[in-house]
């Protein structure tokens, strides 16, 4: 049995989970999109650091296994895409099952048979297009299966629905409701099942290995036994107070953030957090604990949640926002970071004839300048700066920060983690390992 620490960030775009070891050491991470539904957004993101925590387990055994060393990294990683590919196909499965159900609720005249025809045509096509994204080398822009399927789902049934003559709103409809229903379902068989399927497909793709494969086959089987003991979990993050948790359980997100970034870099004394709803300025000692913060107040305005706003009056993915904006030849001057009345700002700005990229870069360097002046108001840039939350992985956003921190503070050392979005998380799991030692 080992004993395992759960910090859990229950943020308003995305639930974020960390596991680690007695002595400190990060197991794995797991992210998902948050719900309506926090039980269910705590529970798939716990699961995801499971199975990260899963895949750490065998690296480290294989690793051991002399001969294996320049091959392990190489096989779990090739592990881990089959299990996701695994863990998709049985979702799909689920989501074809219950829109078939549902499509049974359709009170349509005459187009009964013909829906269920339709829907089994349509996964049909969305199998053999969706497979190919689990390939070797493939970048997705996504591993959440929402966003995977629903594209693809689109797609297929407008070509589906025309060649039938049927109603396309009808076939979103029936989407529409079974996504939420598979959504919160948890998967429909054990893990370790799910694993070994996986690694049969790994077997088949790889060929020959240094040892021989029934060797590794039972290294994996050995490790998917061991048993991971919750010994303690702890909660944080935007939506903490709905966390299926006891009081004693909950931390504020300043606490876990500061902790967090300090943890990924103990020589932090300033911490820039960006998430969905709120902007945070923390400073922190040389121990990791609060010595004083701000943040936004009334509104989440230059939050994360206002680019998800601008990214829909763009029509464009929230990803494509800073790679667009690095596209700019000047930045234009943004009077208002207010999510009521950047829509109509946007669009003004567009009717003159502004570039895209022109307008995306002053709004990227709009939401910087109001977070620097939160930074400001919690004491400034005394020392190392770490920059977290999910607007950290937005080049446009960071090549404004560093602009702005070198002008106002010089050439302070900016930490900038490729997990910074577990930061909260990490701080959370932490607190719940220094619980149990106390």
């Amino acid at each position: 049995m080992m004993k395992c620490f759960i910090g859990i960030d229950l943020g308003s775009t995305t639930t974020k989970a960390v596991m680690m070891d007695a002595s400190g050491d990060v197991l794995g991470r797991g992210i998902t999109n948050s719900r309506s539904n926090y039980d269910t957004a705590s529970q798939v993101s716990k699961l995801e650091a499971v199975v990260s925590t899963r895949l750490e387990l065998c690296r480290r055994a294989l690793g051991k296994v002399e001969g294996m060393q320049e091959r392990v990294d190489e096989l779990v990683t090739a592990l881990e895409r089959n299990f996701r590919l695994e863990l998709f196909l049985n979702q799909l499965d689920d989501l074809q099952m219950t829109c078939k159900h549902n499509a049974a609720d359709v009170r349509h005249a005459d187009i009964g048979a013909e829906l269920t025809d339709a829907l089994s045509e349509v996964f049909t096509r969305m199998r053999d297009q969706l497979v190919d994204l689990f390939g070797p080398d493939v970048d997705r822009k996504s591993d959440f299966f929402r966003d995977l399927a629903g594209s693809v789902y689109m797609h297929k049934a407008e070509e589906v629905s025309e060649e039938a003559g049927l109603p396309f709103d009808v076939m979103i409809n029936i989407y529409d409701k079974s996504i939420i229903e598979v959504e919160n379902r948890p998967p429909n068989e054990e893990l370790a099942t799910t694993f070994l399927r996986a690694l049969d497909r790994v077997m088949n793709e790889m060929g020959d290995m240094p040892v021989e494969q029934e060797l590794i086959r039972e290294l994996v089987k050995k490790t998917l036994a061991i048993e991971l003991e919750e010994t303690y979990v702890v909660g944080t993050g935007y939506g903490r107070v709905r966390l299926p948790f006891p009081k004693e359980h909950i931390r504020s997100e300043i606490l876990c953030h500061g902790l967090g970034a300090h943890l990924m870099y103990p020589k932090t004394r300033t911490v820039l957090d960006i998430g969905g709803q709120d902007t945070k300025g923390i400073q922190v000692d040389d121990k990791g604990i609060v010595v004083n913060f701000q943040m936004n107040d009334r509104c989440a305005a230059g939050c994360g949640r206002y680019l998800g706003y601008i990214a829909d009056e763009m029509n464009i993915g929230l990803h494509e926002l800073g790679p667009i904006a690095m596209q700019a030849t000047k930045s234009i001057r943004i009077n208002s970071t207010c999510t009521v009345f950047a829509g109509a700002e946007l669009r003004d700005r567009l009717a003159l004839g502004e570039s895209r990229a022109d307008i995306l870069a002053g709004l990227h360097r709009s939401i910087v300048l109001r977070a620097m002046s939160i930074i400001s108001r919690s004491g400034g840039v005394t020392s190392e700066f770490t920059f977290t939350g999910g607007v950290a992985k937005n080049e446009a956003a960071v090549k404004e920060l560093k602009k702005l921190v070198f002008e106002n503070y010089g050439d302070v050392k900016i930490n900038i983690d490729p997990d910074s979005i577990y930061t909260g998380a990490l701080g959370a799991a932490e607190f719940a390992r220094r619980a149990m030692e106390a």
